[in-house]
C-alpha cells in the first residue's frame, strides 16, 4: 500500500505542476473541444480545480499506465489522449544532441554553440548568464515547433569544481558555491523565463549532491560513495542546488549516481523529500540520473532486488527515472517560429560570451595587444591551433559555424601555420622543427595548447595537472626560437599547472580561453588584436603539480586537517598555487576607493538559551534564530579607470570570518560580484549589498548555519574595510 501510495503521490506532484505551471500549447494530453476522446473528460475542464482535473487523470490510469509514464521515453495512453513523449534532452550551453529529444537534419543542421560553461562563468556576469539562457530557449522552442526537439532540457550541472581533476567540471561554474548558484540562478531564469508560473521551457539542476568523480584511480561514479560531513553538505555541495530552488525557481532537480554516506542519493528521502521538496520547496519534480536506480541495485547493490530499488527510490520522493514531467503544456505567447536558431544576433552573443569569459593571466611588457601595424605576420602553433569541434567542449550540439583560432588571427594579420604536435596527445617532437622554423620568421608567436575531451570528459578523469605529452617541451623550444614576443594561449576545462610558462621571460602573455564555443578563434583574436578587452576572471584554482602528491580524488573533506591533508578550493586550501581563484588582468589599470559603508550592524535575534549549544554559540548565532528578512550591508564602491583604454572591470568582494573563529571557517569567501564599464580616466559608483544571514554566515560542524558576531572583513581588490556585527536580543526562545 504504501509503494501504491508513494507512486501516485509522485505522478499527482506531477500532474499538478503540469496543470499549475504551464497553459495549453501542442499538447500531450489531446484535450481539445473537437476531440471526440476526451472532449468530455473532468480532466480537460478548465473550470475545474487542478485538485479536481489531476484526481480525475489518475484515477483514469492502470497501474501499467502509471509506470509507463515514469520513464524518459514515457508511454501514450491513446485511449484518454496521452501522446508518447521523449523527456531527454540537454542544453547545457546551446541546444545539444546528447539525448534523444533532440534530432538535427536537414531543417535544424546546427544550433548556436557558446563556449563552455566554465568559460563562461569566468565572466561573472549574471546578466550574461540569463540572456544565454533565453537564446537556448528560444531556438530549443523553434526546434519543438519544427518537431525536432522537446522542451524538457536537463541543464545546467551545478556541481562543485572541488577536485581539478575532475573530467566534468568544465560543465560547471566553478568552486565556489556562491558563484555556481548564482549562474544556476541566472541561466535557468533565461531557460524558463520569468512569466510567473509558466514556462519557456523546463530546467533541471544536476547531479544532487556531492558528485564530481567519474573514473579516477579504478573507482567510477557508479560505484563511489562519497563521505560527507554535514558541515560540507551544507556550506558546499548543497548551495548551489539551494540557490538553484529558492532563486532561480527551477522545474525540477536531477539526483545523481552516487552514494552520499551509504545512501544512493536517489533512494535518500532526506536528501529528495525533506530537503529539495521540503526545506527548499521545489515546485516540480524529481529525476534521476540515467538508469540511476539500476546502478543502485546492478553496482552498488543497495538492495536485494530490483522491485525494493525501484520502491525505495520512489519512497524517497524519485518521480520520475531519467524523465521529467509533461513539460508541452507550455505558453503559447513564447511560441517560436523555426527561424530563430542560428540567428545573427544569437551567433553575436556567443562571441560576445566568449570574449567575456577568456582570462589574461600574464601580460609582461605588456606584450598585448597586438599591433596589426607591428605584427602583420603570426606564426600560430600548436595543436588547438586550427581545432574547431573542441572549442565547444563536451554535451554539445552541432554548432551553426566555427571561427578556429587560425581563421581568427587571420582576419587581422597574415599567418604562417604549424601544429607542432599532431593532437594534445603530443606523444613526439618529429614535428617541432616546421613550427621552430616559422616562430623564427613571424613578427610575433601565438601558441594554442591544452586539453580535449579525450583528457578530461564525462567518464575520462585526468591523472595529473602539467601539459599532455611533450607540449610543455614545444612551448619552450618555440618560444626561444621566436623573433617576436610569444602569445600561449590555452584550451582547456580544469586547471593546468604552466607554472614553467608563468615564470618564463621569453613567453610575454598567457591566456585562457577554456573550451570558447563556435566563435572561439574570433573572440581569441579579437582579445590578442585588442579590438576587445579581457575581463574574465579564474572561477577555479589553478594548482601546481604538487597539489596532488598523496591527495586522494574521493576525499571529501573541504577543510584542511593537521595530518597534511591541504584543503580543497580558495576557501580552505593555504598552500601555493599557480593562479589563485579569481585572478585576471586587463589592458587597463582600475582602483577601488570605498565611498561608503557601514562599521557596525545590529543584528536582530530571538535571544537563546546557554549551556547546551556548540562551544562557539556566544560568539556565533544561528541564522533561524536571527531575524534575517531584509537584513543586509549596502557598500557604495568607486571604481576609477586610470588607464588610457576603456574597460570593464569585474568587481569581486570577499568576506573574512571574524579572527579567533575555529580552524574550520573558511579563510575567505566570494559574498558577491559585479560587472562595470569603466570609460579610460573616469569613475563609476557600484552599490553593493550583501545579505547578512546568506552570505556572512558559516557552517559549524554539525551542519548549522550560524552569523559569526564580531568583526568581518570585506575584500574588495586591495581595499579591506571591517565591519562589526553585533547581536540585538529581542526576546527568548527555548533551543
Amino acid at each position: 500500500m504504501a509503494l501504491t501510495f508513494s507512486l501516485s503521490f509522485s505522478l499527482t506532484l506531477f500532474i499538478i505542476f503540469l496543470l499549475h505551471r504551464t497553459c495549453h500549447s501542442r499538447d500531450t494530453f489531446a484535450c481539445d473541444p473537437k476531440s471526440t476522446t476526451t472532449n468530455n473528460l473532468p480532466f480537460c475542464n478548465a473550470e475545474l480545480t487542478i485538485q479536481q482535473r489531476v484526481n480525475d487523470l489518475i484515477g483514469r490510469l492502470t497501474l501499467q499506465e502509471k509506470v509507463n509514464l515514469l520513464v524518459n521515453n514515457a508511454a501514450a495512453v491513446p485511449r484518454i489522449g496521452i501522446q508518447g513523449y521523449e523527456w531527454w534532452s540537454e542544453a547545457l550551453h546551446g541546444v545539444s544532441n546528447v539525448g534523444p529529444g533532440t534530432r538535427f537534419g536537414s531543417v535544424f543542421p546546427g544550433a548556436t554553440s557558446f563556449p563552455q560553461v566554465i568559460t563562461t562563468a569566468a565572466s561573472f556576469n549574471a546578466s550574461l548568464w540569463e540572456a544565454i539562457g533565453r537564446v537556448v530557449s528560444d531556438e530549443a522552442r523553434a526546434m519543438y515547433n519544427g518537431g525536432a526537439a522537446g522542451l524538457t532540457y536537463w541543464s545546467p550541472n551545478v556541481n562543485i569544481f572541488r577536485d581539478p581533476r575532475w573530467g566534468r567540471g568544465q560543465e560547471t561554474p566553478g568552486e565556489d558555491p556562491v558563484l555556481a548558484g548564482s549562474y544556476a540562478a541566472s541561466y535557468v531564469k533565461g531557460l524558463q523565463g520569468t512569466d510567473g508560473n509558466k514556462l519557456k521551457v523546463a530546467a533541471c539542476c544536476k547531479h544532487f549532491t556531492a558528485y564530481d568523480i567519474d573514473n579516477w584511480n579504478g573507482v567510477d561514479r557508479f560505484h563511489f560513495n562519497a563521505q560527507v560531513s554535514k558541515q560540507d553538505i551544507e556550506d558546499t555541495f548543497d548551495v548551489p542546488f539551494r540557490m538553484c530552488v529558492k532563486e532561480g525557481n527551477v522545474a525540477s532537480v536531477m539526483c545523481s549516481y552516487n552514494q552520499v554516506n551509504g545512501i544512493p542519493t536517489c533512494a535518500d528521502p532526506n536528501l529528495l523529500k525533506k530537503t529539495v521538496r521540503g526545506q527548499w520547496g521545489l515546485d516540480g519534480y524529481i529525476v534521476s540520473d540515467c538508469d540511476s536506480v539500476g546502478v543502485f541495485y546492478n553496482s552498488q547493490h543497495y538492495t536485494s532486488t530490483p522491485e525494493e530499488a525501484a520502491a525505495d527510490a520512489i519512497k524517497a520522493g524519485l518521480d520520475l527515472d531519467c524523465g521529467p514531467f509533461l513539460g508541452i503544456h507550455t505558453q503559447e505567447a513564447v511560441k517560436k517560429g523555426p527561424k530563430d536558431v542560428c540567428k545573427p544576433a544569437h551567433q553575436e552573443l556567443a562571441l560576445e560570451a566568449a570574449r567575456q569569459g577568456i582570462v589574461l593571466l600574464k601580460n609582461t611588457g605588456p606584450a598585448l595587444p597586438l599591433s596589426s601595424q607591428i605584427h602583420k605576420t603570426v606564426a600560430v602553433i600548436g595543436p588547438n591551433s586550427n581545432v574547431t569541434v573542441t572549442m565547444i567542449g563536451n554535451y554539445a550540439g552541432i554548432a551553426c559555424g566555427y571561427t578556429s583560432p587560425l581563421q581568427g588571427i587571420a582576419r587581422y594579420a597574415r599567418t604562417i601555420h604549424q601544429q607542432g604536435c599532431v593532437n594534445v596527445a603530443c606523444k613526439d617532437d618529429k614535428s617541432f622543427g616546421p613550427a621552430l622554423d616559422a616562430a623564427r620568421h613571424a613578427d610575433a608567436t601565438v601558441l594554442v595548447i591544452g586539453l580535449d575531451q579525450s583528457i578530461e570528459a564525462e567518464t575520462v578523469d585526468r591523472v595529473g595537472l602539467l601539459l599532455p605529452g611533450h607540449q610543455q617541451d614545444l612551448v619552450s623550444k618555440v618560444a626561444a626560437a621566436s623573433k617576436g614576443p610569444t602569445i600561449l594561449v590555452l584550451m582547456s576545462g580544469g586547471p593546468v599547472d604552466i607554472t614553467f610558462a608563468k615564470n618564463d621571460p621569453r613567453i610575454a602573455a598567457i591566456l585562457w580561453a577554456g573550451y570558447p564555443g563556435q566563435a572561439g578563434g574570433a573572440a581569441i583574436a579579437d582579445i590578442l588584436f585588442g579590438t576587445s578587452d579581457p575581463g574574465g576572471k579564474l572561477p577555479v584554482t589553478w594548482y601546481p603539480q604538487e597539489y596532488l602528491k598523496n591527495l586522494a580524488m574521493t576525499n571529501m573533506a573541504m577543510r584542511a586537517s593537521t595530518v597534511g591533508y591541504p584543503g580543497r578550493t580558495y576557501r580552505f586550501y593555504k598552500g601555493p598555487v599557480v593562479y589563485p581563484f579569481g585572478h585576471g588582468l586587463t589592458y587597463t589599470h582600475f582602483v577601488h576607493t570605498l565611498a561608503s559603508a557601514p562599521t557596525l550592524v545590529s543584528v536582530p535575534i530571538h535571544g537563546h538559551r546557554h549551556g547546551n549549544n556548540t562551544n562557539i554559540s556566544n560568539k556565533a548565532i544561528r541564522v533561524t534564530h536571527a531575524r534575517c528578512g531584509k537584513l543586509s550591508i549596502t557598500l557604495h564602491v568607486d571604481v576609477k579607470n586610470v588607464g588610457s583604454r576603456d574597460g570593464t572591470h569585474t568587481l569581486l568582494v570577499f568576506s573574512a570570518p571574524p579572527n579567533g573563529g575555529a580552524h574550520w571557517v573558511p579563510q575567505k569567501q566570494l559574498v558577491t560580484f559585479e560587472k562595470v564599464h569603466v570609460p579610460a580616466k573616469s569613475k563609476q559608483r557600484v552599490r553593493v549589498n550583501i545579505h547578512v544571514c546568506k552570505l556572512l554566515s558559516v557552517v559549524d560542524r554539525s551542519g548549522i548555519r550560524r552569523i559569526p558576531m564580531g568583526v568581518h572583513s570585506l575584500h574588495i581588490g586591495d581595499v579591506k574595510h571591517s565591519v562589526s556585527l553585533q547581536a540585538e536580543a529581542l526576546g527568548i526562545i527555548k533551543s
